[in-house]
């Protein structure tokens, strides 16, 4: 009886850490003009299981600060800390390693190989993660069926409509199980229609999956939806808000 598992290991970390702890994070890049800073002094924490938007005007540094928080580029100044990881004292394959064990992404231009089936495209992850001693394909098929996309399986993206892609952006940022999940501009090149549908996907996969979602965003309307909000003003933190559950 001392030995049952506990099916519910999520909720007791953040007592632990948080999923991620941004300390005094600045990005400055060297231009023929000068220094440009993107980014200057971030500090905030972001719990497990939190739905985040990164708001602000075009150039205000989201996007940046996404790579950073994700391993993707690494910080001038100040560190990432993820789900108890300092990043930066990760060299680029350890920073890989713990991206395809920890982390998922969708992207605004869906980043799916051409070459590859929607079927293929989802089962790449869990193939580059290693899983390839297992059954990857049964997972790939089960989330590509909860996305509604069960008679699209050997289609290839050129065969698909961009929310179609989008879909399958969607199952194979989940299918790994990510404890964290990043989406940059998810609805950018979808219409308002075909975007609302996508919002509503990433969500109830999120939901099901207990994910840490940091969403990037320009729309308010979206941002409103997540429990937490960051708002970036020429690279600088000027809202950290947290809605009553």
């Amino acid at each position: 009886m001392a030995d049952r598992p506990d099916p519910t290991p999520r909720p007791r970390q953040p007592a632990a850490h948080p999923a991620l702890h941004v300390d005094g994070l600045g990005k400055r890049v060297t231009l023929p003009s000068g220094e440009l800073t993107i980014l200057d002094g971030l500090t905030f924490d972001i719990a497990h299981g939190d739905t985040v938007a990164i708001v602000g005007a075009s150039g205000s540094g989201k996007s940046t600060l996404l790579s950073l928080m994700a391993g993707l580029d690494t910080p001038s100044d100040g560190r990432v800390v993820l789900d108890g990881t300092v990043l930066s004292s990760l060299d680029e394959d350890g920073r890989a390693r713990v991206r395809g064990e920890r982390v998922g992404f969708v992207f605004q231009n869906f980043q799916l190989l051409p070459s590859l089936t929607a079927l293929e495209n989802v089962m790449l992850p869990l193939e580059l993660r290693g899983d390839g001693d297992g059954d990857v394909e049964a997972p790939a098929r089960a989330i590509l069926q909860k996305v509604g996309l069960g008679e699209r399986l050997g289609h290839y993206p050129r065969q698909l409509s961009g929310g179609e892609q989008q879909r399958v952006a969607l199952a194979r940022a989940f299918v790994t199980r990510p404890s964290l999940l990043f989406a940059d501009e998810p609805t950018g090149n979808l219409d308002t229609h075909t975007g609302q549908a996508i919002i509503e996907l990433l969500f109830e996969l999120n939901r099901a999956a207990g994910t840490t979602l940091v969403l990037v965003t320009h729309d308010d309307h979206l941002a409103v939806r997540c429990r937490h909000r960051l708002r970036l003003d020429s690279g600088r933190l000027v809202e950290d808000e947290r809605q009553a559950a």
